[in-house]
């Protein structure tokens, strides 16, 4: 456990040990919906284009509520480590185990009963709407193992283990690019065949992950009578972790509300959107793998007491992702078709999708304070500010920007797409105002003390 402990030794060399098997599994996960497209668009119509982008923009959204759920295990599961009671991070974990296998469930019961209804509230073109449907509904049925996809992944950053998921996403990637062709490019399945292809491959990494788990060292004893719903632990879970799965999902609805609102300009900005949309999955990698990192690191100290170390994982999290910001905004402000061109060879969907990605290349810049901080807050507990800054920018802002551009902007993707950044510079500043608030309460109740 010396080699994840982050309370001592040198900030920076830990903290990007630990995020760069973060950032690469994060890159293998952004290639699952980067090779659907990839082959849809290659193999398949603009339909199906479209209805990938549809449809799997509606599975992350839920998806990610799920793994927002899961940081109350990261967070919890570390500071405990932290604090060094093992055993008690082993019954989070049992606890969690419980309450992830019921969401899974009631979230595969949603999206099969529903893809119809999805699909509309989604706006998908006529053209693409039964496509889109189905691929909701294939990959809904598979809800139960993306949930213990997942859960997985939280469980070992919590236990500063980043390595065990950059492996387990490894082999999901692998076998997905496998299905895509044989599904895809072989059987000519579409966009159907790219959601069934993501199922099996995650099945097949879920059923590996579990054979790992059972050969590895962990901090403690783990039994079958750990796996129970326990009132204390599982309050613990639903404290941290509903806040910053609320903020995801609402955050995640403002975006399927751009996503609509773009929709109704046709199918051909919808295509667009959907490719920029997995272009921003790469570019905003190395600050949404800063995050995930920082939640964990932060807990561990918080949990030990180590304020001071957990600022200044803050401030080198921040100077990292922000030199990274420049290059991808430079690359994709001034070349986005070279991007775009990946994952298309329609020059229309391409030019619709370098136009969305400006407005996404400003937004690079503006992340790397805002997802470092987000990360921070979540690991000190401050996860109701974390849903407030969130709401807060997706409603006051993105919401009625992306609205009114689509009013006046002449069909501009990208003054539709300029609502992004200006909401995140609201929740950025939101976000230096409660640090330093947080911190000045800190001093006085330090000095309240002495």
């Amino acid at each position: 456990m010396k080699s994840n402990d982050f309370t001592s030794g040198a900030i920076v060399s830990k903290l990007l040990k630990f995020m760069l098997p973060v950032m690469f599994a994060m890159f293998l996960q952004a290639m699952y919906g980067a090779i659907d497209l990839l082959v849809v668009g290659r193999f398949g119509t603009t339909a199906d284009v479209s209805a990938v982008s549809t449809g799997s923009q509606i599975i992350t959204t839920l998806t990610n509520l799920i793994v927002s759920f899961s940081m109350g295990i990261t967070v919890a599961v570390g500071q405990r480590i932290g604090q060094k009671r093992p055993q008690e991070a082993a019954q989070i974990i049992g606890t969690g185990l419980v309450i992830f296998a019921i969401t899974g469930l009631i979230f595969t019961v949603i999206s099969v009963l529903g893809a119809s209804g999805l699909a509309w509230i989604m706006q998908a073109p006529s053209e693409a709407f039964d496509i889109t449907a189905n691929y909701i509904r294939i990959c809904g049925g598979g809800f139960v193992i993306i949930t213990a996809y997942n859960l997985l992944g939280s469980i070992f950053r919590g236990l500063g283990d980043s390595r065990t998921p950059l492996i387990a996403v490894g082999i999901a990637c692998l076998f997905n690019i496998i299905g895509d062709l044989v599904f895809v490019a072989g059987f000519h399945l579409g966009a159907s065949g790219a959601a069934l292809a993501t199922v099996m491959a995650q099945l097949l990494s879920v059923v590996i992950s579990f054979l790992m788990i059972r050969h590895a060292k962990l901090p403690f004893d783990f039994h079958k009578s750990n796996i129970s719903l326990k009132k204390g632990y599982a309050s613990v879970i639903v404290k941290i972790g509903t806040p910053i799965a609320l903020q995801d999902f609402l955050v995640g609805i403002s975006f399927l509300f751009m996503l609509a609102i773009v929709n109704r300009l046709g199918v051909t900005a919808s295509a667009g959107v959907g490719v920029a949309q997995k272009v921003c999955v790469f570019i905003m990698l190395v600050p949404l793998a800063f995050m995930q990192s920082m939640t964990a690191f932060v807990a561990q100290n918080y949990g030990a007491g180590l304020m001071h170390r957990a600022q200044k994982s803050l401030k080198s999290g921040i100077a990292v992702s922000f030199a990274f910001g420049i290059v991808m905004f430079l690359l994709t402000f001034f070349r986005g078709d070279l991007l775009a061109g990946i994952f298309s060879q329609n020059s229309d969907t391409v030019n619709a999708a370098w136009d969305y990605l400006k407005a996404y290349a400003i937004d690079c810049l503006a992340t790397c304070f805002l997802f470092c901080f987000i990360g921070y807050f979540n690991g000190i507990e401050k996860t109701k500010f974390v849903m407030l800054q969130g709401v807060c920018g997706a409603f006051a802002v993105r919401i009625p920007i992306a609205f009114l551009m689509q009013k006046i902007g002449n069909g501009s993707l990208f003054l539709i797409g300029m609502a992004i950044p200006c909401s995140t510079v609201l929740q950025i500043i939101m976000c230096f105002a409660a640090y330093f608030c947080y911190n000045k309460k800190a001093k006085l109740n330090t000095s309240d003390n002495g």
